[in-house]
């Protein structure tokens, strides 16, 4: 089924679901000769996996990765690369009170009107499970594109009300040592330990609240992104959506540079200088993007991630035949999904630019 494919040159297709025996992705389209770091791959796995700490869900995966194939002698082939992820702590029985009962805010109605059956164990397929396996294939994406020159970074700039102090992401080595030195991945301590402890202030009332995480791309080149319909910030803003729990995407600007003049939000050319041929703007209201396409200057764009679904309360509901109904709070979930969410969003970004990188190759001769 197409819906569990994505990209097109770079292209993956995930497969598994929450409380099955493995969740998993083919990668197809990677150049061969490409350099494959296995620790590097389980480092980006280890910071989405579960039980990382108190105010992540409590469920125990090691996320440990497998590589099956396209993989000879620490190098791509060219072939599909297969990479398999065993599920090792399922408890289904934690959802056999919901085998007839919609959870509020969940996919389980919609999945059994489309489908006329639904996996109830974890939200099967809909599981934010799933994510383990894009971060697999997006850490080869990050690969490739340290290749080109280009890297990501993320963290998370809001949880609640709770919002971090612009911070000027230049020295991105140093800011990822401070965002993995704390458990929520915000690049700035004070905020962090404000987020940390609301965010387990919430946990403790059995309830869940969202958050936002901004992410910049540097060194992407000039001109990956289609005019028309595959526009790079598109693509992006459909990789980002993509994500469970994610109910917002904006770039550059975004929905503040809706209350400026143009005069006040056009990003003015600087004249090349000697010492570079660089295309830059004085400011960079485009977040890197014009015209769909790619300019050379930082990509910048946030996301926004709305509170997770299941919360320890019990609350009315329906069952399957549309009675009125009662779900109870069970199972072992986050109390703020933007932690865990980081290197899926950097995951994504970087198969859309390794996707778009790979295309803007065939554009002329």
């Amino acid at each position: 089924m197409a819906g569990n494919s994505f990209g097109q040159l770079f292209r993956i297709t995930t497969f598994g679901e929450s409380h099955g025996t493995a969740i998993g992705v083919i990668l197809d389209g990677c150049p061969a000769g490409l350099n494959i770091d296995l620790d590097f791959i389980q480092a980006e796995l280890d910071k989405r996996k579960p039980g990382q700490s108190k105010i992540t869900t409590q469920r125990k995966e090691s996320d440990t990765v497998q590589i099956l194939s396209g993989v000879f002698e620490g190098k791509t082939t060219g072939t599909p690369i297969a990479m398999l992820i065993p599920n090792e702590d399922q408890r289904s029985k934690d959802y056999g009170h919901n085998v007839d009962v919609y959870r509020p805010s969940h996919a389980d109605y919609v999945y059994d009107a489309k489908y006329g059956i639904r996996d109830h164990r974890g939200g099967g397929r809909s599981s934010a499970r799933e994510t383990a396996a894009r971060v697999a294939a997006g850490a080869i994406a990050k690969l490739l594109l340290k290749a080109h020159g280009i890297s990501i970074f993320a963290h998370v700039t809001a949880v609640g009300k709770i919002n971090a102090p612009h911070i000027e992401l230049n020295q991105l080595d140093e800011l990822l040592k401070i965002r993995e030195g704390n458990i929520v991945r915000c690049a700035d301590p004070a905020t962090a330990n404000d987020m940390i402890e609301f965010i387990d202030s919430v946990r403790k009332d059995g309830d869940t609240v969202g958050g936002k995480i901004s992410c910049i791309i540097k060194g992407c080149p000039v001109g990956l992104g289609e005019p028309v319909f595959d526009k790079l910030h598109a693509d992006l803003g459909k990789a980002m959506l993509s994500i469970n729990a994610v109910h917002g995407f904006e770039y550059g600007s975004g929905f503040e540079g809706t209350e400026l003049r143009g005069s006040e939000h056009n990003d003015i050319p600087l004249p090349k200088s000697a010492d570079s041929n660089q295309f830059k703007t004085i400011t960079n209201y485009a977040g890197g993007i014009l015209g769909g396409i790619s300019n050379g200057m930082d990509i910048t764009f946030k996301v926004g991630f709305k509170p997770v679904a299941t919360i320890m309360h019990n609350q009315p509901t329906i069952n399957a035949a549309g009675e009125a109904a009662e779900i109870k709070g069970k199972g072992r979930h986050d109390p703020c999904v933007v932690p865990r969410a980081v290197v899926i969003v950097e995951a994504m970004a970087a198969l859309v630019i390794a996707d778009h990188l790979l295309r803007n190759k065939t554009v002329k001769l």
